[in-house]
């Protein structure tokens, strides 16, 4: 039995709709199958796509944030 959700899942889109070179929209991160009839997917399944797209933001910071950090000063503490 599926649990009765209180609130509707938002719609991610963000009006930018252009795919990379993955077939990965560059707005919302979602792939083709994942927008294709968003309203008409059950909430489990838009709740296990907005899951991964959490997941897929982090990685992409992590990307962008790896390619601005500083090289570390000799003689200090690389923590991180």
């Amino acid at each position: 039995m599926d649990q009765l959700e209180l609130f509707e899942l938002p719609n991610p889109c963000i009006g930018v709709c252009e795919s990379n070179q993955r077939g990965y929209c560059k707005g919302c991160l979602r792939s083709r199958e994942e927008r294709f009839n968003w309203h008409l997917k059950p909430a489990a399944e838009r709740a296990r796509i907005l899951k991964l797209l959490a997941q897929r933001r982090a990685r992409l910071q992590q990307k962008t944030n790896a390619g601005l950090q500083p090289e570390p000063q000799p003689g200090s503490l690389d923590l991180f």
